[in-house]
């Protein structure tokens, strides 16, 4: 199941925000080659982590990560903003309707479970923008994700490449709405009411997004 958790309140879910870490660093140090930080728990962390982001969280039955991506409100510091303008332009997302996403990240022993878990994340993504009422998601990613997006038919709005082949760098803008949703419940075959589920359990009372996201 998926799990919304904010940074301050990691600590109540020390497996959970351990392996995660942990997978972020075997994701992107150790297999993509990324030029990232990683501490000598094996943690991989940066800035935007000490900014209280929002995390969806797949948790796996044993209680780890299995996948999750983290959530940041484009009126406050962002990577695109401050690493990727080059990919948009020069233009600069700051808007109370737009979030962005990075560090989308797949545990590596999920196995089978990849496709799943991949589509719970993304869903977990776009239902939080339907509840908080956001337009959009930006983001930044390379091309392994493309055939991912493709295939959940929630392919973003590229506003720029870098790069060709495997080593392109694009920018995207992914619609958060309800046929987003059931667009990827329909390829996933994730029923809308367990997507409903996640987020009502991870926030029994409903909250507005001034509260949230702020």
């Amino acid at each position: 199941m998926i799990k919304y958790i904010y940074a301050d309140a990691l600590d109540a879910f020390p497996k959970l925000r351990d392996s995660m870490f942990r997978d972020r660093a075997h994701q992107f140090k150790e297999r993509l080659k990324w030029d990232v930080s990683v501490c000598e728990n094996g943690f991989e962390t940066d800035e935007y982590d000490a900014m209280n982001p929002l995390y969806m969280i797949y948790e796996m039955p044993d209680g780890t990560h299995g996948g999750s991506m983290r959530n940041l409100p484009t009126t406050g510091d962002t990577m695109i903003n401050d690493h990727f303008s080059n990919l948009t332009g020069g233009v600069q997302f700051s808007s109370p309707l737009i979030w962005e996403t990075t560090r989308f990240c797949l545990s590596p022993n999920v196995g089978k479970l990849a496709s799943r878990v991949g589509a719970a994340v993304c869903l977990a993504g776009c239902e939080a923008g339907i509840r908080w009422a956001l337009d959009s998601s930006v983001g930044v990613f390379d091309a392994r994700m493309v055939h991912i997006y493709k295939r959940l038919g929630w392919e973003p709005e590229i506003l720029g490449t870098s790069g060709k082949g495997k080593e392109a760098i694009s920018a995207g803008l992914w619609a958060l709405d309800e046929a987003s949703k059931a667009s990827i419940c329909s390829k996933s075959g994730i029923a809308p009411t367990e997507v409903e589920a996640w987020f009502d359990t991870s926030f029994p009372v409903a909250g507005t997004l001034d509260t949230m996201v702020a």
